[in-house]
């Protein structure tokens, strides 16, 4: 009987670390994109930014998707890419306000993503 509480102790604090880890690291990751994000988009709008200021940002965020994909769906993996690769080839040709509002997309992606995998009520009903 004390075995069977004890393990079933143990379990729970395993899992409810488990949930603080991820929560951390995935903020941690997000951040680091935001800001990246977000300093692009800052160029973007003097009309700045470059192809190496592009592609610097695409290499981050290919480093981090490679990790993320463990711990969120790859539908919104792939909606990341699809915007921020829109973004970049906008900022190749020059086309800094059609840029800015798929920058601003990401921005807010990087912003908020975290948030629908915290362990929180809402998120689990």
């Amino acid at each position: 009987m004390v075995k069977s509480i004890t393990l079933t102790l143990a379990a729970i604090i395993l899992c409810i670390a488990f949930f603080i880890f991820v929560e951390w690291y995935l903020n941690r990751e997000f951040n680091a994109f935001y800001e990246a994000v977000d300093c692009l988009y800052d160029k973007t709008e003097e009309m700045t930014a470059t192809r190496e200021d592009a592609d610097a940002v695409r290499a981050l965020w290919a480093d981090k998707r490679s990790k993320l994909h463990i711990f969120i769906p790859h539908n919104d993996i792939s909606y990341v890419d699809y915007r921020l690769n829109e973004a970049l080839s906008l900022i190749y040709t020059n086309d800094f306000s059609e840029a800015l509002s798929n920058l601003e997309i990401v921005r807010q992606m990087a912003k908020n993503l975290p948030d629908n995998y915290t362990l929180k009520l809402e998120n689990i009903f």
